[in-house]
């Protein structure tokens, strides 16, 4: 439109000059190609019966390469000989075998099985290569110019540039995939929940008013297991699978119930307290249990990660199986406890136990002391491997006479004691004949070694008198040991070796 209002019409363009120009300086790479022979080629395969182009290329991979010749490049443009890093056109020209190679043959079926089905144009993403060495994926789009359909003589191609979204896309798969593993074969059970249920279940709690939780849940126990109910578990990985026993994802996760129980609803219920408190964090020591029915200690640590906080939608769990530790710890607490020969209670156990009942009582508190007749004897006739079998008889006579709410302690080489609290002195001489009849049995059951024991008792009623009821059962007890020695045969080399 000129000054006066009126609608200019710009000069006509030349078909010659302007779309020379237009074809040199378009920023996207442009070739202008000839495939005739291409189409030579598909109408001689026709005439020989073939109608399906991608099993006749797969049949033969030299029927691509075969292709790929009858592609003639005529013209390029000037970006296309920058991306491909080529000096001139002729330079470009003489070293297409560089530029289409490795990647582009596997890829080219799908161009070429567009054309086949009568398509006068299509699009591909394909790998070229510059000059320089350099990998370009290439997003293809071509088209057999007008005129030209019945020959395909003339085809204009344009190339697009697409490494850097390629390879942004590749990192991004390398970078998943990397995620990924480290989930999968993570040395630690891994799992990813969502727990978006149990705080809409929560946030109902607060709407109604509730402010002491712990009150609540404590009234209201079926709470704590709706929500259990409500966690969705998204993904675990494979060591979670090992841990409880699972040949696969499906098989455990059919079967959480079975995982979580028993004792697992107190500790969720000190896990759901946390959550009501904000700890987004949190970690404990649990017992779940594998399919088979064991149980595993875990220590759990437990996450809302940080950019859901607002719904709890995503949370990690991470298990450690201390299986092996609370084992190992509970039978370092066992030793601490008993004698690892006879398997009775050891003497720390004892003092312990009866500075409690000295303290707190049940009364009235009988006590039994028992040594076993002959020990060093057999120590020095037949080894100490007869005497240990000898006091691993007397410990399992002990354990079957003596109740588990009494102690039966080992407290010196060949000297036990029986602690009877809220035991009189009938209970205490019910207890010591027990004992005797338990030991006549071992002794028909074990015909080698004669196990022998003196005993004694005494009852006392309050603290003040524990001591003193010690020393007298510890009399009695000598009297009848000595009983005992005076029956025995004098053959040995004195007395004073063989009491023992």
């Amino acid at each position: 439109m000129d000054e006066t209002g009126e609608i200019t019409v710009p000069p006509t363009l030349s078909s010659g000059t302007d779309f020379e120009h237009m074809f040199e300086l378009a920023p996207t790479s442009l070739w202008l190609e000839d495939f005739s022979a291409l189409k030579q080629l598909f109408d001689a395969w026709r005439a020989e019966g073939v109608t399906d182009l991608r099993e006749h290329l797969a049949q033969d991979p030299a029927r691509v390469h075969q292709c790929i010749a009858c592609y003639k490049v005529l013209r390029v443009n000037q970006r296309t000989l920058e991306l491909f890093a080529a000096s001139s056109q002729t330079e470009l020209m003489h070293n297409l075998d560089k530029v289409f190679r490795d990647d582009m043959q596997t890829q080219v079926a799908h161009e070429l099985s567009q054309l086949w089905s009568g398509s006068p144009e299509f699009t591909n993403q394909t790998v070229n290569y510059a000059l320089d060495g350099r990998r370009l994926d290439v997003k293809i789009r071509a088209r057999i110019l007008p005129g030209h359909e019945a020959t395909w003589s003339r085809v204009l191609v344009s190339l697009d540039d697409v490494t850097a979204q390629v390879q942004s896309a590749l990192k991004l798969q390398r970078s998943e995939r990397y995620a990924r593993d480290l989930f999968e074969h993570s040395p630690v059970s891994l799992w990813v929940e969502d727990f978006s249920a149990v705080k809409r279940l929560m946030d109902g709690v607060r709407a109604q008013g509730i402010r002491d939780f712990k009150t609540f849940i404590k009234v209201h126990p079926e709470f704590v297991s709706r929500c259990m109910e409500e966690i969705r578990v998204i993904d675990i990985n494979q060591l979670t699978l090992k841990m409880f026993g699972a040949v696969d994802k499906g098989e455990l996760l059919n079967n959480i119930g079975r995982i979580f129980r028993g004792e697992m609803h107190d500790s969720f219920a000190e896990q759901l307290q946390d959550l009501w408190d904000g700890k987004l964090f949190q970690q404990r020591e649990v017992i779940n249990y594998a399919l088979s029915g064991e149980p595993v200690y875990i220590h759990m640590q437990f996450s809302v990660l940080e950019d859901h906080h607002e719904q709890w939608d995503l949370v990690l769990l991470s298990l450690v199986d201390i299986t092996a530790r609370k084992k190992a710890e509970a039978y370092l607490e066992y030793l601490g406890k008993h004698d690892v020969l006879t398997q009775l209670r050891n003497r720390t156990f004892y003092v312990e136990e009866l500075n409690r009942i000295t303290r707190k009582g049940p009364w009235p508190l009988s006590v039994i002391t028992i040594d076993l007749n002959g020990l060093k004897s057999i120590n020095d006739e037949h080894g100490h491997a007869a005497g240990d079998a000898l006091l691993r008889r007397m410990g399992e006579v002990l354990a079957k006479a003596v109740e588990a709410s009494a102690c039966a302690a080992r407290i010196g080489g060949d000297e036990f004691t029986v602690l009877l609290p809220g035991t009189d002195e009938r209970g205490a001489l019910a207890v010591q004949e027990r004992i005797s009849s338990l030991v006549d049995i071992s002794n028909q059951f074990y015909p080698g070694q004669h196990l022998s024991l003196a005993m004694g008792t005494a009852t006392c009623s309050s603290g003040d008198q524990v001591e003193s009821t010690l020393h007298r059962a510890d009399k009695a007890m000598y009297v009848e040991k000595q009983h005992y020695y005076q029956q025995q045969p004098r053959e040995r080399r004195g007395s004073s070796d063989s009491q023992a």
